[in-house]
């Protein structure tokens, strides 16, 4: 599947700024659509290849914008410590490790369906190298696991928040939250079961089931409740995940230590 050209000759022909700015918007238009249950496997596969064509251009043709991607691009840690300072109050951040674009059909759907109000929805670009590390750093911390049990202190770019940094039941986080005006949570799925799941040719499907079982649960919209009781909400990621099988030129070596923004 070949890449839209109009994007491809606004990419060659943009400066570095639109041209990253003109491939987040695609990426964006893709993966953002509706999904269903029961298509939900062959659609999100259908869609890796289209970004895959797009990767494959950023791979060779256009390789020399990946120089300008860092300068280019507002990146997730920017966007989210700016929005938290111009806020003084009602504030929370969940970052769902490892949370890609193929996620956010379902995170849109269940807001609209719950009632929730959405305020502004975009592509930020991941830290590089894009790892878990590499996010926290950005964000003032050393590592991630510092959130834990508001162990963060103030020494960070989310300063005057409760922190803590999980691997719990979605009805477990909710009891986490207490009346406190600002709240940072990272919560470790999906990535801990991106790494689970890693079985050549079979772990996008197997994820994308259980993505679709935990993003429309009432759990987990309960504790989305619970988190926006009092607060604006933003739900983000650290990085995405790449589902290496679909990259026909990856070795097997490769696709198991692949992982890349997207």
């Amino acid at each position: 599947m070949s890449a839209p050209l109009s994007l491809l000759q606004q990419i060659q022909s943009a400066s570095p700024v639109d041209a990253w700015q003109a491939i987040f918007d695609c990426a964006w238009e893709i993966c953002s659509q509706p999904l269903s249950v029961g298509s939900a496997k062959g659609e999100v596969t259908q869609r890796d290849r289209q970004i895959g064509a797009i990767d494959l251009f950023l791979s060779s043709a256009a390789y020399d914008l990946w120089e300008e991607f860092e300068r280019s691009s507002e990146r997730t840690a920017e966007a989210l410590t700016n929005w938290w300072s111009q806020r003084s109050h009602g504030r929370a951040v969940l970052i769902l490790d490892a949370l890609s674009l193929r996620e956010i059909p379902w995170i849109l759907q269940g807001a609209k369906d719950r009632g929730f109000k959405l305020h502004s929805v975009k592509v930020t670009g991941a830290e590089l190298p894009a790892d878990t590390t590499s996010f926290a750093k950005a964000l003032g911390l050393a590592q991630r696991s510092l959130l834990e049990n508001k162990r963060a202190g103030q020494n960070h770019r989310l300063s005057g928040a409760c922190t803590d940094s999980v691997d719990l039941p979605w009805k477990d986080c909710e009891r986490l939250i207490k009346s406190e005006p600002a709240w940072v949570l990272w919560h470790h799925w999906p990535d801990s079961r991106v790494h689970d799941l890693s079985v050549a040719g079979k772990g996008l499907d197997a994820l994308t089931a259980e993505v679709a079982t935990h993003l429309t649960s009432d759990d987990f919209w309960a504790f989305i409740d619970r988190l926006a009781t009092g607060r604006r909400v933003v739900i983000t990621s650290d990085h995405g995940y790449a589902a290496s099988g679909l990259f026909a030129d990856a070795s097997p070596e490769e696709g198991t230590a692949s992982q890349r923004f997207i």
